[in-house]
């Protein structure tokens, strides 16, 4: 298994497409000095993830950042595979390489055809496992996690990368990721949160959140996979689909949440702060959540 030095066993994920990079590295400065392990971020049609990468590590000094997940059809394997052991080579333990292979929707109305994702994904591995130790003489390649949420999948972040990088999911789900990797795999999960003891607020937040990706079938199948019915996976979702995925109430029921990942078997747990509305500053609740996450 790849080496990641996570300084604590919790961080953080935050896409911060909307927000110029020079206050993004400041508050991954801040992150850093609270305690959190780690900062992960999405790729959708935002920021460039290795450059954004290269931007938080050089900012930071001890702060472990993941791609979560770079698009394996916003740039080719070889370019994946160049980009991400450069940086592995100037903060080595520090770059995690999350990929993934987004979503048809999405990929079809950007970069083209959406092609069948366990094939698409075996063979991008197949070729970044191609490229020449040459490239880096001497330095390790980067932790590689898969976005991984059918079983197929799970199993190929286990035989082909270092681990699964689970996104929406309940601590069940964890655990089964945990029982289809066996104990020698990494399993960074991340969990949504709603830092509030208003059930409407919280409520509206988690559905707010859960709009987008209540309308992707791949996350729809994740949904009813671990137990959700088709009521719960309506836009928006159902409040039993918004109580499973999203931790909801003051710092102590996060904690708990947290805690019920860990016990399944999660290495890591990244928290997402949910606020109300996409550009909201994630600062004032990691401040206040410190205590209880990482004391």
């Amino acid at each position: 298994m790849a080496k990641i030095d996570f300084s604590s066993r919790v961080g953080v994920w935050w896409t911060s497409d909307a927000w110029p990079v020079r206050d993004v590295q400041a508050h991954a400065r801040e992150i850093e000095q609270l305690g959190y392990g780690s900062l992960f971020y999405g790729e959708a049609a935002g920021k460039e993830s290795l450059t954004q990468a290269a931007a938080l590590l050089g900012a930071t000094e001890r702060l472990a950042v993941g791609t979560g997940i770079a698009n394996v059809h916003a740039r080719d394997a070889l370019a994946a595979e160049a980009g991400s052991r450069t940086l592995s080579a100037l903060h080595p333990g520090r770059f995690v390489l999350g990929l993934g292979v987004s979503h048809g929707p999405l990929v079809d109305n950007t970069y083209g055809r959406y092609a069948k994702p366990l094939a698409t994904m075996r063979d991008y591995l197949q070729k970044m496992d191609s490229v020449s130790d040459k490239i880096e003489p001497g330095a390790p390649r980067p932790a590689k996690l898969l976005a991984a949420l059918g079983p197929k999948m799970i199993e190929l972040s286990g035989s082909a990368a270092d681990g699964a990088h689970p996104y929406l999911i309940t601590p069940e789900q964890t655990a089964r990721t945990r029982e289809l990797l066996g104990p020698d795999k990494w399993i960074v999960s991340e969990q949504a949160v709603a830092l509030t003891t208003d059930r409407e607020t919280g409520l509206r937040r988690a559905h707010n959140h859960l709009d987008m990706y209540s309308r992707l079938p791949n996350y729809r199948n994740s949904w009813l996979r671990q137990g959700f019915d088709e009521s719960d996976v309506v836009v928006g979702g159902s409040d039993k689909l918004a109580d499973g995925v999203v931790a909801m109430g003051d710092t102590a029921v996060i904690a708990e949440r947290v805690r019920q990942h860990f016990e399944a078997g999660a290495d890591h747990v990244v928290i997402q702060v949910l606020g109300d509305s996409l550009s909201d500053d994630p600062l004032p609740a990691l401040r206040e959540l410190a205590p209880a996450l990482l004391g």
